[in-house]
């Protein structure tokens, strides 16, 4: 399996040799195919460049993915299934259930999703909605409790409570706590019970009618382990295969075929060094070597730029 440093190498020939300025993306695709060829099935890479520009509101998933998708799957053989990588921060909810309603429509309930190294919030209910996930030891989901501008829902509400248990055992300390709650928006409890509400039904929903063949207990069990704050303790913890197994997910290990760990991680590699070589925040991308592009100072093929906070919702 070629490691980081030598897919860079790889590219460095490549530029010697006058492939320019399309070696980064020659050696991109060249691996996406291999990936397809090795499991036979569709491919589309799913990739936000988040840890390399943190800062580019873009590299959320956003409604402007669906058009990605629709770009990627147009010439697709539908029967062959498809294998979705994620490598993403998370994003909006709305867009996040939009993508899912529109891929099941196409593959129906034969969608793996692969994890090389992290995809979170959003990310990891897009992966909650497949079959199975491909996991290695390296990779990681996250915990889907709602964010709203970065605060947790759970967190808004249990903090209310807490105020008016406080309150009520004594009264004096009312006066602390209408400092903490007037910071809060009139309409903040409401929006963050409606995005509770909304992300369960989702996540359970998914789980319920794929991953978990209708096993409703099971699907209630994995959203309790994913969605609970209390649990978690964090939006940003880093779940991991093991966990995820322990939790009742249907886990695939990307250690038992070392071909296709090489594959796979040789496609991830690839995609890391685009985002640290171009302007490139989010590729997604097909075995055919289709792809829809965003970068930060102009678009691409299929792309386009627009700036914008973080919307509410799964963050």
């Amino acid at each position: 399996m070629p490691n980081w440093s030598e897919i860079l190498h790889e590219i460095d020939d490549l530029l010697k040799n006058g492939q320019t300025p399309n070696a980064i993306d020659i050696t991109r695709r060249k691996y996406l195919d291999r990936l397809a060829i090795k499991t036979g099935r569709n491919v589309i890479a799913y990739y936000s460049g988040w840890l390399q520009k943190p800062r580019n509101a873009d590299a959320a998933v956003n409604d402007k993915d669906k058009n990605a998708l629709m770009v990627n799957i147009h010439k697709l053989d539908r029967t062959k299934g498809l294998d979705l990588i994620l490598h993403t921060p998370g994003g909006d909810l709305a867009a996040t259930e939009s993508m899912v309603d529109y891929l099941h429509s196409i593959f129906g309930k034969n969608i793996r999703a692969i994890i090389p190294q992290i995809s979170m919030s959003a990310g990891t209910m897009i992966a909650l909605s497949c079959k199975s996930i491909l996991m290695g030891k390296q990779s990681n989901l996250g915990p889907i409790d709602p964010q709203l501008n970065g605060i947790p829902c759970q967190g808004v509400i249990a903090e209310f409570e807490r105020a008016k248990n406080d309150i009520r055992a004594n009264p004096a300390s009312a006066p602390l706590w209408q400092v903490i709650i007037s910071k809060y928006h009139p309409t903040l409890l409401s929006s963050c019970d409606h995005a509770i509400k909304w992300s369960e039904e989702l996540a359970e929903s998914w789980l319920e009618r794929n991953m978990c063949g209708g096993d409703l207990k099971r699907s209630k069990k994995i959203l309790k382990e994913f969605s609970d704050h209390n649990t978690n303790k964090s939006h940003s913890r880093h779940i991991s295969r093991d966990k995820c197994i322990e939790i009742g997910l249907s886990i695939e290990s990307l250690e038992e075929d070392q071909e296709l760990q090489d594959c796979v991680l040789s496609v991830h590699h690839a995609f890391m060094l685009t985002f640290s070589k171009t302007q490139a925040i989010k590729i997604v991308e097909n075995h055919l070597g289709v792809a829809y592009i965003e970068v930060g100072q102009a678009p691409q093929l299929g792309g386009a730029m627009m700036n914008f906070g973080l919307p509410a919702g799964i963050q």
